[in-house]
């Protein structure tokens, strides 16, 4: 398996629709960089967010989640509370070809504010928007910025295509457009 270059990136979001939108450059005035990098892609956040909360002394159950633990925004900016966090989307739609998996990891700009995002890996032909989880680790307010950059994909090719992939499975998750709560 192979971290694949910016060359790669470009040519699979042209020739395949991988990245949609897709920004074949690294934008950087004035906004958290987004676009095409050396090695990876540094994708957006949408101005969709869910915003925890405790207000309905709901239980956290990823088997049985309860959407009342989290109140809906949709701006361009978004306040996550200390030590709380939010789910997003990102702008990109993508699809995964079938012999690659990528790595989600938050940029460094938010990661030295104490803002942590996590994305789960995408699967070989997992195709929609991800669902960003962003968590405020500090006691202070945290500020997230819609449309700008949150975090970097990192894609690797193995050598060979998997023998099931996440579309053969039809996972839960795929094709999916919304923020999109735990599902089981």
């Amino acid at each position: 398996m192979a971290i694949k270059s910016d060359r790669w990136i470009k040519r699979m979001a042209r020739e395949h629709k991988m990245i949609e939108p897709f920004e074949d450059r690294q934008v950087r005035s004035g906004v958290i960089s987004y676009g095409l990098s050396s090695y990876g892609y540094d994708i957006r956040v949408a101005d969709e967010f869910k915003v925890f909360t405790n207000v309905n002394n709901a239980l956290i159950d990823p088997k049985n989640f309860d959407p009342r633990s989290f109140v809906d925004i949709k701006a361009d900016t978004c306040i996550v509370p200390p030590n709380s966090f939010a789910l997003a989307r990102t702008i990109e739609y993508f699809r995964i070809p079938r012999d690659v998996l990528t790595v989600c990891l938050g940029k460094s700009t938010y990661a030295r504010c104490g803002i942590i995002v996590n994305v789960t890996p995408f699967e070989p032909e997992w195709e929609g928007t991800a669902t960003l989880e962003i968590s405020n680790t500090t006691p202070l307010p945290a500020k997230i910025y819609a449309n700008e950059g949150i975090a970097q994909v990192l894609f690797f090719q193995s050598d060979e295509p998997c023998e099931v992939s996440y579309g053969d499975k039809k996972g839960k998750y795929l094709k999916q457009l919304d923020v999109t709560l735990p599902k089981v």
